[in-house]
């Protein structure tokens, strides 16, 4: 079972939580569907609500926050050592920072970014939370992707920012990435989104593992969620693209059944 309790090193996709109308909905949805324990947090948390998966904190559920009218949705945060130098830095790389550095209680540092092609991020500069416990485990997120019409201007923007090398592995019409850090593992990828259709094509896309897909796109049906893509075999597993009941997109993944 792959677990930590330290900090994530800069870059590397270290949280993901989902903003919806609803929280004590999304909880139900979750819990049920991906076998998580979600825990009340202190009044001064906002509503925020964390999700446990054996005991280790796996993801986050909070309310919609802003004056304006939002989408549900799940967001990727990357671990920095200092968020604030993180916010210049995507600045001078030519990308938008809509939240700037802010203190969360004692719990860490955060900040909402935005890529040049519009996909939106966040930053989190650990304190007392350090990120997710669990990972590449059923019920735990595994993999983050970035879809994306802005494929070459965000690949140097995030080479800029946080210091990722890309290795080029699409093939069949598709185009592709793996980044990596400073130790060259991936922990992530992106993709070309050029031409798909949809009025959203810029986005990071969490993936969640799970045993099975068949069985847990059926399950998330039955719990009222949409399913938008598969179940598809590919290289890296058995996958499908999922809108919740409040409509934020995620993956889910079985990747021990692959092809290739």
């Amino acid at each position: 079972m792959p677990t930590t309790d330290k900090p994530w090193p800069q870059g590397t996709p270290c949280w993901v939580d989902c903003s919806v109308d609803d929280p004590a909905a999304a909880r139900d949805f979750y819990s049920q569907l991906l076998g998580w324990d979600v825990l009340d947090s202190p009044p001064e948390a906002g509503g925020y609500l964390m999700a446990m998966l054996d005991g280790r904190p796996a993801a986050g559920i909070g309310p919609k926050m802003g004056p304006g009218p939002m989408p549900s949705v799940w967001t990727t945060y990357f671990a920095a050592d200092s968020a604030d130098a993180v916010a210049g830095a995507v600045t001078a790389a030519g990308g938008m920072v809509f939240m700037p550095p802010m203190d969360v209680m004692d719990v860490g540092r955060m900040s909402i970014a935005a890529d040049p092609g519009g996909a939106v991020f966040g930053v989190w500069e650990a304190k007392a939370h350090t990120g997710a416990g669990i990972f590449n485990e059923p019920g735990a997120y595994c993999w983050n992707d970035l879809h994306t019409t802005a494929y070459a201007p965000s690949q140097e923007f995030y080479k800029q920012v946080f210091g990722w090398s890309f290795e080029e592995i699409g093939g069949g019409g598709m185009t592709y990435s793996t980044f990596a850090g400073a130790d060259g593992r991936p922990m992530g990828g992106a993709a070309d989104t050029t031409g798909q259709p949809g009025p959203d094509a810029n986005y990071w896309l969490t993936w969640f593992q799970v045993a099975g897909t068949d069985a847990a796109l059926e399950k998330a049906k039955e719990l009222g969620a949409t399913v938008m893509m598969g179940p598809d075999d590919s290289p890296f597993g058995r996958m499908g693209i999922v809108a919740g009941p409040q409509g934020e997109v995620f993956g889910l993944i079985d990747t021990t059944v692959t092809i290739g």
